[in-house]
């Protein structure tokens, strides 16, 4: 199967690649020779620019930033994420990484990431992200644009 790469794939074809439900977001992409550590395998850090990459192609297609402009970018400021590491990937292997909100909160949303290739779960995590006021310090509550999207998108559930 040939995907096109860093473009939002359709549902079907996020399970013919072996995303499995309830990921409906995601893009494929393969590894580069600048991802691998010494051990041939792509370096554990890597995953985190991957999923940094998948947010904000998710962030996009949800309405919730376009990252144009700068006055009216929200403040989003990643508060903790969590990798888990199953299989390794190596060079010029096709994976497709995929994100959803989990559920989401008055002023933060929790994310849940994947990274499939070869019909095979090589890595998930999990990011709290929260919104926040151009000072950096103060919460800001989470439109109802974006709690919509989340829900209606998503499935992700309230748990305040």
């Amino acid at each position: 199967m040939t995907l096109p790469f860093l473009t939002p794939l359709p549902v079907d074809a996020l399970r013919r690649a072996g995303v499995p439900e309830p990921f409906g977001f995601g893009h494929a992409d393969k590894v580069r020779f600048h991802e691998l550590d010494v051990l041939d395998h792509v370096n554990n850090a890597r995953y985190l620019s991957w999923f940094e990459t998948l947010r904000i192609a998710y962030l996009r297609a949800y309405g919730i930033s376009d990252y144009t402009g700068r006055e009216d970018r929200p403040v989003l400021v990643l508060k903790s994420v969590a990798v888990d590491y199953h299989a390794p990937l190596h060079l010029e292997d096709v994976y497709v990484v995929a994100g959803r909100t989990r559920a989401y909160r008055t002023t933060s949303w929790l994310m849940e990431y994947g990274v499939y290739a070869g019909g095979r779960c090589c890595a998930t995590s999990r990011a709290v992200i929260c919104l926040m006021e151009a000072d950096f310090t103060t919460k800001r509550p989470l439109p109802d644009a974006y709690t919509a999207a989340f829900r209606d998108r998503d499935g992700a559930a309230f748990e305040g």
